[in-house]
């Protein structure tokens, strides 16, 4: 019977897979249409700018670090890719690369900060939000429409999936970027390094682990996923303000803590941030389908949601921390009693 019994390590996971499902089948029952498939499709292609976006959060915080600047660095790229498009005349082979290596950038040098000067990662990523926002509005203080036949073709382009339901291109890239942060994540030993950093980073450098270049990697990593956040965002707007994504960070966060993973850093998993996603859009879409309350309502749920898993979160590590005292308690114990001269001396 023991080998029946889950893992405590999974019960939050399976926490955040059991609420999405009990959510998704109240909708079912209680909205007509809600079942269709395209409801679901449609989850995927609103969210796929926070979807990628919160699967880089997933490793800053896994890591034991925090990532403010990614709803900076998401409208920085909205705006700096309408601009060098509408306003300089370049093309998206052009724009595409040059925005994600601004993300990727900005990313190194504030992983690099973190590490090298000892700053805590609130701040430093505190100052790359300002610097990045204030960006947005030193190349226009405007939205800028992009009108460009590839940005508009790709917007406008649906894959055909059973029936009428369809996806974008957009869906597929969040598909491609889940399988790799999955790769990453469990089957490298880059995603080793940062589960153990996350766990205890002294032990990390103890073990000999490259934890200086892996922080750095982590938060280069979430660059990316952010700039990259951002161009999906500008094909799904089609336009570039510095407004947009104010607060995103919040939803990210919110979004990887609901799925499981643990603030301290050292547990949690990829998957579970794709379901903390998906119930925050499952209940702006239940909000919709309900008719007659505000779309503000979704803060609420998603912050009082955000403070239940947090709090499960404290009461598994309190548990935690009580087996392993327990273990090793039983260790020490035989050896003592084993030992007539040891237990005499105690």
């Amino acid at each position: 019977m023991r080998n029946l019994q889950i893992d405590r390590k999974y019960l939050p996971l399976l926490v955040t897979i059991s609420l999405f499902i009990g959510l998704y089948a109240f909708g079912i029952v209680q909205y007509r249409g809600f079942g269709s498939p395209q409801v679901f499709f449609n989850l995927l292609i609103d969210n796929a700018f926070l979807l990628i976006t919160s699967i880089g959060m997933t490793f800053v915080i896994l890591s034991g670090g925090i990532d403010l600047s990614v709803g900076a660095v998401i409208a920085f790229t909205t705006v700096f890719s309408a601009y060098m498009l509408e306003e300089l005349g370049l093309s998206p082979a052009i724009v595409i690369p040059t925005v994600l290596l601004c993300g990727v950038a900005l990313g190194a040098v504030m992983g690099a900060i973190i590490h090298f000067f000892k700053v805590q990662p609130f701040i430093v990523t505190l100052a790359g939000m300002f610097f990045a926002r204030g960006m947005c509005f030193v190349i226009s203080t405007d939205a800028i429409t992009i009108s460009n036949p590839f940005y508009r073709a790709v917007a406008l382009f649906r894959i055909p999936l059973f029936g009428k339901s369809f996806i974008s291109i957009n869906v597929v890239i969040v598909l491609v970027v889940l399988l790799a942060a999955l790769y990453l994540a469990h089957l490298t030993r880059f995603g080793r390094t940062v589960y153990a950093i996350g766990g205890n980073e002294q032990s990390a450098l103890l073990m000999g682990l490259p934890v200086a270049r892996t922080k750095i990697l982590v938060y280069t990593l979430n660059g990316f996923c952010s700039a990259l956040a951002g161009v999906v965002f500008s094909i799904y707007m089609l336009s570039g303000y510095g407004l947009y994504t104010n607060g995103l960070e919040l939803d990210a966060i919110a979004s990887v803590v609901i799925g499981g993973t643990m603030l301290t850093g050292g547990v949690g998993y990829v998957i579970g941030t794709v379901f903390g996603v998906l119930i925050q859009g499952l209940i702006q879409t239940i909000i919709m389908f309900q008719g007659t309350l505000n779309s503000w309502w979704t803060k609420i749920v998603i912050g009082l949601l955000t403070l239940v898993f947090i709090g499960l979160q404290s009461v598994f590590s309190a548990q935690s921390r009580t087996r392993k005292a327990a273990a090793r308690r039983r260790d020490t114990a035989p050896v003592a009693d084993a030992d007539p001269v040891v237990a005499a001396r105690q």
